[in-house]
């Protein structure tokens, strides 16, 4: 494996730096293409994010609020998201004006050039061009400065409009005096409970002259949930007005002693020059060389993207709103808040344990008390809410990999409870992978996805275990990170979903769909960091893996089936842009061929990261995308957090001087010894040396057709040729409940609708039991439809809408007909005339999801199946803005009629409205039953 020098160059502390480092960061990296990067005014893990916003729509590329395509500025606001997929935060907006006042965006959003617009670490400004304001901001942990410069004399405005973004809530403005007043913001978007207090100083005494307060508005006092001021004072040309703004996330006191700590000076200069001082200590703890510039302003402001959060969510005295919505005090630690967790533990969480082992245990307490006071610990928390957004149990990587490093400052003990309780939980398939060792489509949507990343999950916390003594826990949390089996098919050595016991088919290794995050079964297929050798023994070898992973930089660049943005940089199938790819490349020096991994890393680096807005491959994931950069710059990664051993590669760079907490100092060079290796601990130890395996039993595959007419074959079929299997059957007429499983040796035929349960045996360990269901049709009914399924959403075919088999309200599973931007139509032939008094048919609606129930469900009856006569309108009466997920039946009562034909058509909604964020786009119709009686 490749190896390369480190050298110890004694105990200097890492204060003492002769560049400045922060200087080479550019903050509109990222702000172009689908960075959702912001270039606004931060300090290292602050509160405040002080940046302009240019997109109020939700957008999926104006997540941050900014994307660098634009040419109009609504407004500055103090918080914002770094290079997320989903839209929030932009609070405390405030905007400069001139003139009359106005608080329709249209009127006080100012056209600006990019010519005069400037961001470096700590500072951003730029020129309004509608009233000729220059805007200069910078910030504190907790206190956004502005400086505005009105370049023509007459009456200046400032707009505070609490209505921008997202929905309020709760809106509040206090007047303190004529320079001071006092805000608070309750909102709900992707967090759906926000709570933020401000307080914001004038330099000079301003005047209300307009409001917007559809709540209280006296004695100095406004509320409710359409709110705005403007505040007015007239200026001469030159002339400037200064603003400082604290942040709580507690109270009107909290934002008061944060404003107190925070903004003693009134001069914008002396902010502007600590918050660069505070960066560059930050960047200086990663030293790179280089001649070129362009390497150096990617390398400093990936450092940059990496340490813009998590935020801190505390007031100076430690004062934090918790996960209950209730207040506690942080002692010993700093609470944070912005945990994008399925990104950042693979890369950004382990470069934290390198270069700020005090930080990584603050994140840690902060787990702690989220389990303590949310029952669990995050999973993608915002602003003391949990999203539930992305998959897994992620926080407990973060915790293995601390101790596995040594990390100290939290209770291990806590720690440990805190990450076992997040895997013994009954939520997102939890439930089906314990009790059967993987989830199927069956039983839950993204069910590969899961499945693997909770047996990484498991592992890691055998990992704690094994640090704690705690031997059963070890045994048991290890078996079960051997779940990846399940899903792992021998005949192609691809991850594969399992429905109702089978291989769900048909299968392309390319197709993105609801079995997978973000993703395909070639970005997951590699997924088992936790055992690599496994993997590597399941695949044949390590030729055979070798020639698989070559398989995805060389396969087809173009994904099949569902269209899925965050899939960018794109080698064959392998996505730079998103992150179940980010180690991939890493496996070939498992494989003996470091010489590939450099191969792969170096064109990646040259290639999918630059030095301009579009600088970024895909989503900036709160640091995620840039610690790849910054971790495969300097020629290590780690492939398995909770390992205390890194993968390494070429460096990008000739010297690279790292700066320890304990003052000391490693260099990195091109060079290597094996001695100076091993001394230094940064060599590729074999991997997974000291780790031993239960087995693990996979479960059998169940095969036959789901529905069927008279008569169908089972067969059952191990995934490893030396398990013995034994089953159960039981049909719709079975009244025994005790029947003892017999070894199955043959396929044998069902003519009932039959559960046929069975499990694999080797040397007495039993794999989970797999069940499967198969329906005897419920009718001999034909049907044509007359409407285009979705390839993504056909539910096994037409009869899916006759068989008897209800769809689940989690569409995800697969049991629903998807229509998009058309009406759909069928027409059953019962193939002789029936009598028919009662009709139904049953729709789903998942707004966000853009499916929407029918504006009217119609059926028609016909004895020759060409002339239809209209039975029976029903009308829909679910509003398309109701975001529950629903189903509904559309069934009616209908005079006794004869037919030999019904047709059912149910008109689509049409294009989404404005309202809805995919405005303009096709909604869809889902079906699943139609029944008659």
């Amino acid at each position: 494996m490749q190896k390369f020098l480190f050298i110890l160059l004694g105990l200097l502390s890492h204060n003492v730096f002769s560049q400045n480092y922060s200087q080479y960061v550019n903050p509109f990296i990222g702000t172009g293409g689908h960075g959702h990067t912001f270039p606004g005014a931060i300090v290292p893990f602050g509160m405040v994010q002080l940046s302009p916003d240019t997109r109020i729509d939700g957008s999926w590329d104006g997540c941050s609020g900014y994307h660098y395509s634009d040419s109009v500025i609504y407004g500055f606001s103090h918080t914002h998201l770094n290079g997320t997929g989903v839209s929030d935060y932009g609070d405390i907006m405030l905007m400069p004006t001139m003139g009359n006042a106005s608080f329709n965006p249209k009127d006080y959003s100012s056209k600006f050039s990019h010519k005069n617009e400037r961001a470096s670490a700590g500072f951003y400004s730029v020129k309004l061009d509608k009233h000729n304001i220059d805007v200069r901001l910078t910030a504190t942990a907790r206190v956004g400065y502005h400086e505005y410069t009105f370049n023509k004399a007459g009456v200046a405005n400032i707009i505070l409009d609490l209505n921008h973004r997202d929905k309020l809530l709760e809106g509040e403005v206090r007047i303190i005096d004529d320079k001071t007043i006092e805000v608070f913001r309750r909102s709900e978007a992707w967090a759906t409970n926000q709570y933020i207090y401000a307080r914001i100083e004038f330099s000079k005494p301003m005047k209300i002259v307009s409001t917007i307060a559809n709540g209280t508005q006296r004695n100095n006092f406004y509320s409710g949930t359409q709110l705005a001021l403007a505040f007015s004072s007239k200026v001469k040309k030159g002339e400037k007005i200064l603003l400082k703004v604290s942040l709580s996330p507690t109270d009107y006191d909290g934002a008061a002693k944060n404003f107190l700590a925070e903004a003693k000076t009134d001069n914008f200069e002396t902010i502007k020059n600590q918050a660069a001082a505070d960066w560059n200590k930050e960047l200086s703890k990663i030293e790179v060389k280089s001649d070129d510039k362009n390497k150096l302003a990617i390398f400093y402001t990936a450092m940059y993207h990496v340490f813009t959060q998590p935020n801190i969510n505390m007031d100076v005295d430690g004062k934090y709103r918790g996960r209950d919505n209730k207040f506690y005090y942080a002692k010993d630690f700093n609470y944070y808040s912005v945990f994008s967790l399925w990104d950042t533990f693979r890369a950004a969480h382990p470069l934290m344990t390198l270069i700020d082992r005090k930080r990584t245990a603050d994140f840690i307490n902060t787990f702690i008390k989220q389990r303590e006071q949310g029952g669990r610990i995050p999973v993608w928390e915002l602003a003391s809410n949990e999203t539930e957004c992305m998959i897994g149990y992620h926080g407990v990587s973060v915790i293995a990999d601390a101790m596995a490093k040594g990390i100290t400052g939290f209770d291990y003990e806590k720690a440990y409870e805190a990450a076992k309780n997040s895997a013994m939980q009954d939520i997102f398939g939890l439930d089906a992978y314990k009790q059967k060792n993987y989830i199927s489509i069956d039983d839950e949507h993204e069910s590969v996805s899961k499945t693997l990343e909770y047996a990484y999950d498991d592992w890691c916390i055998a990992q704690m275990a094994k640090i704690l003594g705690k031997k059963e826990d070890y045994q048991y949390f290890m078996k079960r990170s051997q779940n990846w089996k399940n899903l792992y098919n021998p005949n192609n050595g691809f991850m594969q979903a399992r429905k109702n016991g089978n291989w769900y088919e048909p299968f392309d290794p390319r197709e993105v769909n609801n079995n997978y995050t973000e993703g395909n079964s070639w970005h997951y297929s590699y997924f088992v960091p936790q055992d690599i050798p496994g993997l590597i023994e399941a695949h044949g070898g390590k030729e055979k893996f070798e020639q698989f992973i070559d398989g995805i930089f060389s396969a087809p660049d173009k994904t099949t089936g569902r269209e899925q943005v965050d899939i960018t940089g794109l080698i064959g199938q392998y996505a730079q842009g998103n992150e179940p790819s980010h180690h991939i490349a890493y496996l070939y020096n498992y494989v003996d061929k470091p010489e590939k991994t450099n191969e792969k890393n170096k064109y990646i680096l040259d290639n999918f990261y630059k030095n301009s807005p579009d600088g970024l491959i895909g989503n900036e994931d709160c640091g995620q995308m840039s610690a790849w950069y910054i971790l495969s710059a300097m020629g290590i990664y780690a492939v398995t957090p909770g390992l205390s051993e890194w993968q390494t590669t070429t460096p990008y760079f000739d010297e690279i001087k790292i700066h320890l907490e304990d003052g000391t100092i490693k260099t990195i060079t091109k060079n290597t010894s094996k001695n100076e290796l091993k001394y230094l601990g940064f060599e590729n130890v074999k991997a997974f040396k000291d780790l031993k395996y239960p087995q693990q039993t996979a479960s059998p595959i169940i095969a036959a057709d789901r529905l069927f007419d008279f008569t169908s074959q089972v067969k059952i079929t191990p995934l490893n040729e030396k398990d013995k299997i034994y089953y159960i059957t039981r049909d719709e007429d079975d009244k025994n409940t005790e029947k003892t499983y017999k070894l199955y040796k043959e396929p044998f035929i069902i003519s009932k609708t039959t559960q046929v349960s069975a499990y694999s045996e080797r040397n007495g360990e039993k794999s989970g039991i797999t069940i499967s269901n198969f329906n005897r049709r419920p009718n001999h009914w034909n049907v044509t439809i007359n409407a285009n399924v979705h390839p993504q959403y056909t539910a096994g075919g037409k009869l899916a809408i006759i068989d008897g088999i209800n769809g689940d309200v989690n569409w995800r599973k697969g049991e629903w007909q998807g229509y998009q931007g058309q009406t759909f139509e069928a027409v059953i032939d019962f193939l002789s005339p029936q009598q028919i008094s009662h009709i139904s048919s049953t729709y789903l609606q998942d707004s966000r999801a853009w499916i929407l129930m029918p504006k009217k469900v119609e059926y028609y009856a016909s004895m020759d199946g060409k002339t239809f006569i209209l039975l029976k309108t029903v009308e829909n009466n679910i509003d398309p803005k109701d975001e529950k997920v629903q189903i509904k039946d559309f069934s009616t009562d209908i005079l006794p009629t004869e037919a030999r034909f019904l047709k059912v058509k149910a008109y689509h909604y049409g294009k989404l409205p404005e309202w809805h964020q995919g405005a303009g786009g096709e909604a869809y119709i889902f079906v699943d039953e139609i029944s008659v009686k």
